[in-house]
């Protein structure tokens, strides 16, 4: 059997990386392989989901006013005590929590990040085994090392992200994170249960033929949108098309796609919900700052998603993320 020693572990990866700026401390990589390991744990459970007594609802409604469904909890759970007992981490935000958690201990306090993560994105597909994941988006806290961190290290500006990612559990299970220096996904092995890195410097293509968006909603949308929307589904080979619409409903596994494929990724303010529904500080920054690093464009429908004034932690936003020319197609319609 041919051994390849070329591959990387997500381990000597961030070790490698560390190495190569001796002025770091550290803490950044170590809080990546810290995610690693709550991502494994909660993969054992995603993959025999079925078999054991954690499908279904947890009989709660988070924050957001939607069914809490019992591996949510699981998940939570996981991310935010492997992150208190490691040595990088002030505190932590969860989509399914009200509030921030403070970590208040003598090393939590002298740690420089804070997390902020949706456990378990796309977790209405769990009982009918579609892919689901994990996100996340680290900060560097504004607050004085030493002391518990606050609420206004949460409240930054997706700009201010030092590092963001996000897990897909599907047919195989994947890491994707970036920071300012590039993108790099990472796939599970579970023979040795280690993520290795599978897909080096990820940059999204500038094009793409796949738009990914509710039609449920179509004649709730902005006539902009709906007139964007049109335009996709009117393409053929003379201009640029023939375009197609794939929308699995579980944002990681969407976005995932257009990430490595090219494509964009719809989810509008409607009528009734002119904010949309994704949360900006579990979803949509953390899926900005991957794909604005990786060569592609996020925005709200005005602004950069990444510019978005944060005033609360569980702060909703219209978000559309894709491929540099796709998006650019598509702010001529909003813009026009």
């Amino acid at each position: 059997m041919n051994i390849n020693r070329k591959v990387s572990t997500l381990d000597e990866f961030t070790i490698q990386q560390l190495r190569n700026f001796p002025q770091a401390t550290g803490e950044l990589s170590s809080l990546l392989r810290d995610l690693g390991l709550a991502a494994k744990r909660v993969n054992v459970e995603v993959n025999k989901a079925g078999l054991v007594d954690i499908l279904g609802d947890a009989g709660s409604i988070n924050v957001q006013g939607e069914d809490v469904k019992k591996l949510d909890v699981y998940a939570n759970d996981q991310f935010m005590k492997v992150l208190q007992h490691g040595v990088s981490c002030a505190g932590i935000g969860s989509e399914e929590m009200d509030d921030i958690v403070v970590f208040n201990d003598e090393i939590s306090n002298n740690a420089k990040y804070v997390v902020m993560f949706d456990p378990l994105d796309g977790s209405g597909n769990i009982d009918v085994n579609i892919s689901i994941g994990t996100i996340f988006s680290v900060y560097r806290r504004i607050s004085e090392l030493g002391k518990p961190c606050t609420k206004e290290d949460f409240l930054q500006p997706g700009r201010n992200q030092v590092a963001a990612g996000y897990i897909v559990y599907g047919s195989s299970t994947m890491l994707v994170y970036a920071t300012r220096r590039g993108v790099n996904g990472f796939t599970l092995d579970p023979s040795i249960g280690e993520f290795c890195l599978s897909h080096p410097d990820i940059t999204c293509p500038s094009d793409g033929t796949i738009y990914s968006v509710n039609h449920g909603n179509f004649f709730r949308y902005d006539p902009a949108v709906r007139e964007y929307i049109n335009t996709c589904q009117k393409k053929d080979k003379l201009n640029g098309g023939p375009y197609s619409q794939r929308y699995i409903g579980s944002m990681v596994a969407d976005v995932h796609r257009s990430l490595i494929k090219g494509g964009i990724f719809m989810y509008p303010g409607t009528v009734d919900k002119p904010n949309g529904k994704l949360r900006l500080c579990y979803e949509c920054n953390p899926f900005g700052f991957i794909m604005e690093m990786a060569g592609g464009k996020a925005t709200n429908g005005k602004i950069p998603i990444l510019d978005v004034e944060v005033t609360e932690l569980h702060q909703r936003s219209p978000f559309f993320v894709g491929s540099k020319n796709m998006m650019a197609e598509l702010d001529y319609y909003l813009t026009k």
